[in-house]
């Protein structure tokens, strides 16, 4: 009987445990969340890297893809692989500029493949994931408080989303993703800038100017 009993106390502990890394977690994300959010907007420069140790793939072996993206509220313009992305909050215009191809989309994009599109970086983890608190690491003087993100639905193509923030200015400092087939994808932000002075025609997409210079829109 007092095996038992010792036996449920040490359950009921580690889930009181348990709830309490996840309500800190919580906690933590919403207000990186709303501290981020009352930007007017925010300039972000970052590097992709991509690992697969099954794979044989290591993180380094090749060099880094960069990036930049200037958000306001849900839109933003992205620099990314050549292309650029332009959301103004209603179409998203995808500009292959080796192509000069244009193509344009109603609403932002959508899928159920568990990537963190940009207009939701902010908000993605709100819905669908249990968090746990993660490791902290001192990275160049800076102190990266981890918070790991675990998909509720168990067949996602996520296993699970680990958001790195700076503990003292309380900023996404990285962002790794794990994917279901072990690739390790790691996006770092190495610039950032907040408030700047935007035109308000800023996120508005030129289509005189892109046909002024032969690209076909579809």
């Amino acid at each position: 009987m007092k095996k038992i009993t010792l036996l449920f106390l040490s359950i009921f502990l580690t889930t009181i445990t348990f709830s309490q890394n996840a309500e800190k977690a919580k906690s933590l994300l919403d207000e990186v969340s709303t501290k981020m959010g009352a930007y007017k907007n925010m300039s972000i420069g970052f590097s992709q890297t991509l690992s697969n140790e099954a794979a044989g793939i290591k993180e380094g072996d090749e060099p880094p893809i960069r990036g930049e993206i200037k958000l306001k509220g849900e839109k933003y313009i992205l620099n990314y692989l050549g292309n650029q992305f332009i959301y103004d909050g209603q179409k998203l215009y995808v500009i292959n500029h080796d192509e000069k191809e244009i193509s344009i989309t109603e609403g932002d994009l959508e899928g159920d493949d568990g990537f963190i599109y940009p207009s939701k970086l902010l908000t993605f983890y709100k819905e669908g994931y249990n968090y746990t608190m993660g490791k902290l690491e001192n990275t160049k003087g800076r102190h990266i408080q981890y918070v790991t993100l675990t998909p509720i639905d168990s067949n996602s193509d996520i296993v699970k989303v680990e958001l790195g923030i700076d503990a003292k200015s309380k900023h996404i400092y990285k962002l790794i993703q794990t994917g279901s087939n072990g690739s390790k994808t790691t996006f770092t932000i190495n610039k950032f800038k907040k408030n700047e002075d935007l035109s308000n025609n800023f996120f508005k997409f030129n289509k005189a100017k892109f046909l002024s210079q032969n690209y076909t829109i579809d």
